[in-house]
Order: C-alpha cells, then structure tokens, then sequence
C-alpha cells in the first residue's frame, strides 16, 4: 500500500524486476570498466575473486534493500521508515532512505551528460562526424564535443527527456515495458558484435587477455578492484533496487532473484569485453585507457576496419540503451516518492522532477566548458557530484543498510520477508552483519584514497583474519543458533 492507501503497482512478474535491476546494473561504467581491470588484473583469477566478492559483498546487500523495498512497499524513505516502525524501532533510520533517494539523483543528474556522450557518438557514427585518422584527431574530436554547451546541452536534455518520458508511463508501461525490449536488444547487439570481433583478428588475444588464469597478476589492487566493483556494480545505496523492490511480487524469490542478477550483470559485462577488445587489439591500440578508450580509440578502430560503421553504430545504439536503463532506474525512487508523499500523478512527478534534474545536470554539463573554472576545492561541479556520491554516500548508505538489516530490526522481519530456508538464512545473516560491512568500509577506505602502501600490499590477510573472527563471533551468538535451531 502506498502512502495514500491505494496498493502499489508490481511488475508483472520477476522476469520484469530482472530485467529492470539488470538493466540498472549494466551502465557505462559497466562497459568499459569491467573488461578492462579484468584483463589487467588476472584475467579468470580476477573474475573469481570478483564473484566471491560479489557474493560475499554485493549480493547480501542486495537482497537487504530489495527485502526493504518489498517488506515496507514504497520509496526508500518510505519503505525504511515502515520496516524500522514495524521492529518498534526510531523512525530517524529513514535518513538513511533520504540519503539513498538523494544520491540516486546526485548520480543521475552528472550521468545523464556522460550518457549524452554515447547518444551524441551514436549521431556522429550515423552521420559521419566521426572522421579521424588519428587517437590525437579522435580526441580532438571528444574534446570539441564536450567545449560546445549547445551540442554538449542538447544531448544531456535529450537523455532527460527520454528518461522522464518512459518513467512517466509508469511501472508496468513504462520501465518494464521498455526494459523487456531494451535489454534482450543489448545483449543481442553483444552477440552480432562479439561474432564480428571473432573475425577481426584479435579474437584470441581478447579471450586470453580476458579468461587466461594468471593468478601473478592478482594483486592486492586487483583485489581491492574486484571488492569496489562488486559493490558499485549493483547499483546498491542509490535508491534503485529498493524501489525496484517495492514493485517485486509477494511470491517471487529474492534470493533466486538477486543471483539471477549478479551473474546477469557479470556475463554481459565480459561480453562487453569480448565485443570490444578484439577490435582494439586487432588495430594493435591499448585496451587500459578506460572511457577514452569508448570515445576515442574504438571509433576509430571500427574506421578502419570492413563493414566497421555499420558495426559502430551497433556498438553506439548498444551503449545508449545502457546508459538509458540505468537512468531509468535512477530516477525512480525521486519519482516514487513525490507519487506516493504528494498526490502527483506519475507523469507530474515525472517532468517535475526532470525540470529540476535539467537544471542541476546543465551545471554538471558546464563543467566541460563555459564553467570549467567554477572550481571548488580544485573540483568542478560535476566532480564534485561524482565525488561525494561514489566516495561518500554510497559506501555509507550502503554500511547503513546492512547495519540496519543485521543489527536494528528483528531477525523475524528478514526472515519472514526473505523465505530462506534456516541455513541459507543464517549465512545470509552472518554476511550481512560481518562480511558485507567488513567489505564496505574497505571499499570507503579505498575510495577514499588514504591506504598506505604497506597497509595495501597486506589487507587481504588483515582482511581474511578479521572475517574469520567475526564468523566465530557469530557462531556463538544467540541470534544465529537461533537460525540453526531447526536445521
């Protein structure tokens, strides 16, 4: 029920909440950043510590917020503030709802520029403006595109439009309708471009820089990599998939559902990998020069090669429709809440809430240009919006969740909204009050950029000690012998 008594809208089934949180998932960041620290750090050696920490880090947490979002039906602020009520416990815990819902939009308000970067790169590709013979020529490109606030302006207000236009149409109409279209698309412009790739030349150099196991080059950075990925991944501590969780049937799992996700999510972004890489080492360019490498040197790789325009323009359309099921998903949780707190009607909270994002993103647009010397601090304002999210609200909204769900309410609460069996429960518990958190705070530590050297070349062991203390800890605790009971 919403906060004006009227039930609340679900997906039509869980195949629509997968393809929706899978769609907010696989964003840009997704595309070029996954494949690429992959390979640098140990290829399949690095994709196993990165499901472990997938595992141990993302998935519990995710089950926590979709848990939230079904248990209290409504906006993150809402949903919490229900859940906390029901386990007697302070409605100030919503904060942390008010915090997610804020980021989600903080987030969405620079990425909506970044997304107008593929739209504008999928228009060039169309028309021919992508005409270079040079990285240096590519990047001068790049560099006219964002110094224009017009054309810079116009794409990011394109992105919005679109945005607001299918969030508007409502749950069922709009996102899940234009998800269950979206996102089979994707991944079949991955497959056409990943059989192109196998004809390039630089297939099997993709594939081993990709897959081969080199446990060497695992280091504790790669590690830290592998922690930090699996968490930002998900989309978690931004409002998205608690909202998303709100939407989600009584009788669909969310265990099930969460994996189904996770690996969703980890399987196209090494397809990602796989549709990219091979023209990048067919054309003998480095695959480690993270966005540039989407915006600079695989357009003119696909210049280069047979039939490589009509394939940019796939690559290009492919990109796009990512960078749009994550701003879906973004917004949601603001529009959500002006429904639910408000009395708007969907379109209403939709386009308000877009007039607001249009003029907060054209300040994060003017960053590239007319305000590149608005600084603060030696940020801009874009910088500033990505700086305090991904350093500081996420992994905090993040820690805030798993405290809640593994400390404040009662241990019924999650049990009865999660429909574990008694063991899976108990090690769902004893990850999202020890492991998770531990993995967390390492991942605020990290983004925060205060490691030092020595500290980073042995936190695994430090890292590996404490969780094994923390599980014993929770062996013996009342709480999870009380889960084991009936085993």
């Amino acid at each position: 029920m919403t906060s004006s008594g009227q039930p609340r809208t679900q997906w039509l089934g869980r195949w629509g909440f997968m393809l929706a949180a899978t769609g907010s998932a696989v964003g840009l960041g997704n595309i070029w950043k996954f494949p690429y620290i992959t390979g640098e750090f140990g290829g399949g050696a690095f994709v196993l510590v990165y499901l472990a920490c997938i595992f141990a880090v993302g998935v519990p947490v995710m089950m926590a917020e979709i848990a939230f979002g079904r248990r209290g039906r409504g906006s993150p602020v809402d949903a919490i503030r229900r859940v906390v009520n029901e386990s007697g416990r302070s409605s100030a815990w919503s904060l942390i709802g008010w915090m997610a819902m804020l980021c989600g939009f903080m987030v969405l308000s620079f990425y909506v520029v970044v997304a107008g970067w593929s739209f504008a790169y999928l228009w060039k590709m169309l028309t021919g403006g992508l005409a270079a013979s040079s990285v240096d020529e590519m990047a001068a490109v790049f560099g006219a595109n964002n110094a224009n606030p017009l054309n810079l302006g116009f794409w990011s207000t394109f992105v919005t439009l679109i945005t607001m236009l299918i969030v508007g149409k409502g749950v069922q109409r709009g996102i899940e309708k234009s998800v269950s279209w979206m996102m089979p698309g994707l991944v079949i412009m991955l497959v056409v471009l990943i059989g192109f790739g196998m004809f390039s030349g630089g297939f099997g150099a993709a594939v081993s820089f990709l897959f081969s196991f080199n446990a060497g080059s695992l280091s504790s950075e790669g590690m830290l990599a592998a922690l930090g990925h699996a968490f930002f991944t998900l989309s978690l501590a931004s409002g998205a998939i608690l909202t998303y969780g709100s939407y989600l049937p009584k009788d669909a799992s969310i265990g099930r559902t969460t994996v189904s996700v996770a690996v969703a999510d980890t399987v196209v972004a090494l397809m990602a990998g796989l549709a990219i890489f091979p023209v990048i080492f067919a054309n003998g360019m480095n695959p480690g020069e993270g966005p540039g490498l989407i915006f600079m040197s695989l357009p003119l790789a696909f210049q280069a090669m047979p039939l490589g325009t009509l394939f940019g323009i796939l690559f290009f359309l492919m990109l796009s429709m990512a960078a749009l099921t994550s701003a879906i998903s973004m917004v949601e949780a603001t529009v959500s809440w002006l429904c639910d707190n408000k009395g708007l009607s969907r379109p209403a909270a939709a386009w308000l809430t877009g007039i607001v994002l249009w003029l907060i993103s054209t300040l994060a647009m003017l960053s590239f240009n007319l305000g590149a010397d608005w600084t603060l601090a030696g940020k801009t304002f874009f910088d500033w919006l990505d700086y305090l999210t991904s350093r500081w609200m996420m992994p905090l909204g993040g820690l805030g969740i798993v405290v809640l769900a593994g400390y404040v309410l009662k241990s019924e609460t999650f049990r009865d909204e999660l429909g574990l069996a008694p063991l899976p429960y108990a090690l769902w518990l004893t990850m999202v009050r020890y492991v998770s958190p531990l993995g967390i705070v390492v991942t605020f530590i990290d983004a925060l950029g205060v490691y030092q050297v020595s500290f980073a070349a042995h936190w695994p062991w430090l890292l590996a000690l404490l969780v094994a203390m923390a599980m014993l800890g929770e062996i013996l605790s009342p709480r999870l012998r009380h889960a084991l009971k009936s085993v």
